[in-house]
């Protein structure tokens, strides 16, 4: 006993080294990390979250709401930003090239783009740290074609990334209810579909099984789900530990994955670790329980899904999008689009992890429910693109022509970011617009020493526009239209 005893005590000891250690190690990184800025800090506590869901319950309610968000925003942030040459870059410094209120409209905000005699409704819902700016192509060309398009700013988005500290997937959640509601009345007994980027897809799904539980309504006539949060990292389960820490004194820089410049106008490039929890917490919820449907049998009633995505992608699984999502729903219209990579760029031996392998077994897979199409390279010295279509349940592949569809010379991938974004976006598209007086953060080639400049590499190295947002689009139209 005495033994146990000992090895016991050096156990607790050696516990309590490490932990001393680990929290040292800690305060070092945080104190030779980044600072802190006021859009880190500052709370705007006029943003909507679920507990306002009694007082807040229509589209009008959120919307004036949201216009004591944004003059809070103005006193608390931007009245307190230094202007000048050494800001024109900042997003909070009043008239800079990067100040989204210069800009009209302001995409940070919720937008409705009407229509006389409505086909149907459109909830566009965007991902985390985003804001509605990212739907607005799609919601645009839905609207020309007679649909009433709603692009919903999710709570703690569009303002400042302090907001992404405190917000709730359920916050977001509650929001999303509030689009359905106003497009549901709006349109009447017409179709009411839902787009949802990023985690904007993950959320669509929220609400659609809630729906079939009669929770809430309308049951949405179908979900489009582009790059879809529907798995992520299991590190990700680390981040409400680091969170908590980020309360210890000194140590509040813990409450962020990633502190970057804030010069982009319609989206934060500093992550808050919360918004990493809230994400897994989102993904795991909408799994598990699409999961324990499947069991049940009760996925018969649940709407079509369209997924589109890039093969590779650095911030979700496309594993997940088949295992924990399409594999369980039995609707024989699903359907998911795969953009392969540019083979003819992209050689075998640089590749650090080849999607090539994931893509056969899925087009050999017999067992699917949901049929497949790869967008990929005609060939091995082709940059032209095919289409190969498999239907649910079959091997069976068939192969069709694309009209002038190739990779640009340049382009070696899609990218999670890219797929909503057309070329010609006048922000991140493949070329500046002409003039040299408004942003582009788009196809940027810019070469020297590294270190030199505030952008980070990896971003600048991140395709920001979709070579085939055409067909993207198209594909949307056609889906939309067909279920009206």
């Amino acid at each position: 006993m005495p033994v146990i005893k000992r090895l016991i005590n050096y156990a607790l000891w050696a516990l309590a080294g490490f932990t001393v250690a680990l929290i040292m190690l800690l305060y070092i990184q945080a104190a030779s990390g980044p600072e802190l800025e006021l859009w880190h800090t500052v709370d705007l506590d006029a943003e909507f979250t679920e507990k306002d869901a009694d007082d807040v319950r229509t589209l009008e309610d959120y919307l004036q709401l949201e216009e004591v968000l944004f003059a809070q925003l103005d006193e608390a942030v931007y009245a307190h930003t230094a202007t000048g040459p050494d800001q024109v870059l900042m997003r909070y410094s009043p008239g800079s090239a990067a100040d989204p209120r210069s800009r009209q409209p302001d995409w940070n905000r919720s937008f409705e783009l009407k229509a006389a005699k409505p086909a149907g409704g459109v909830l566009l819902l965007h991902g985390m740290s985003d804001s509605p700016y990212s739907l607005r192509a799609i919601g645009e060309t839905l609207n020309r074609q007679g649909f009433l398009v709603l692009g919903m700013r999710m709570p703690g988005h569009g303002t400042i990334p302090s907001g992404l500290t405190t917000v709730r997937w359920q916050d977001m959640a509650a929001a999303v209810r509030i689009g359905m509601q106003h497009l549901s009345a709006a349109v009447s007994d017409k179709p009411v579909h839902i787009i949802g980027y990023s985690t904007g897809a993950p959320l669509a799904l929220d609400f659609a099984l809630e729906a079939g539980q009669g929770r809430v309504g309308p049951v949405p006539a179908s979900l489009v789900l582009v790059s879809p949060a529907i798995g992520v990292s299991p590190a990700a389960a680390l981040a409400k530990w680091k969170r908590r820490l980020s309360y210890l004194p000194g140590l509040d820089v813990l409450g962020w994955l990633t502190l970057e410049p804030e010069f982009d106008p319609y989206k934060y490039n500093s992550f808050a670790t919360n918004a990493g929890e809230q994400v897994f917490r989102l993904t795991r919820s909408v799994a598990g329980r699409i999961a324990g449907r499947a069991q049940s049998g009760a996925t018969g009633s649940f709407p079509p899904v369209l997924v589109l995505k890039s093969t590779v992608d650095a911030t979700v699984s496309t594993d997940a999008v088949v295992d924990n999502l399409l594999a369980h729903l039995s609707h024989p219209g699903n359907e998911f689009v795969l953009f392969d990579i540019n083979r003819v760029a992209m050689k075998s031996p640089l590749l650090i992890d080849d999607p090539g392998p994931l893509t056969a077994r899925l087009m050999q897979d017999d067992s699917l429910p949901f049929s497949l199409t790869l967008v990929a390279n005609r060939g091995p010295q082709s940059n032209e693109l095919e289409l190969r279509h498999k239907a649910p349940r079959s091997a069976r592949v068939s192969t069709t022509a694309t009209d002038g569809l190739a990779w640009p010379p340049d382009v070696i991938s899609l990218s999670h970011v890219a797929l909503p974004f057309p070329p010609d976006d006048p922000l991140y598209g493949q070329r500046p617009a002409g003039n040299n007086d408004v942003l582009f953060l788009g196809h940027l080639s810019i070469q020297g020493e590294r270190g030199l400049m505030k952008i980070p590499s990896d971003w600048l190295l991140r395709l920001r526009y979709n070579p085939f947002y055409d067909y993207l689009e198209q594909r949307v139209v056609e889906w939309v239209d067909d279920i009206r």
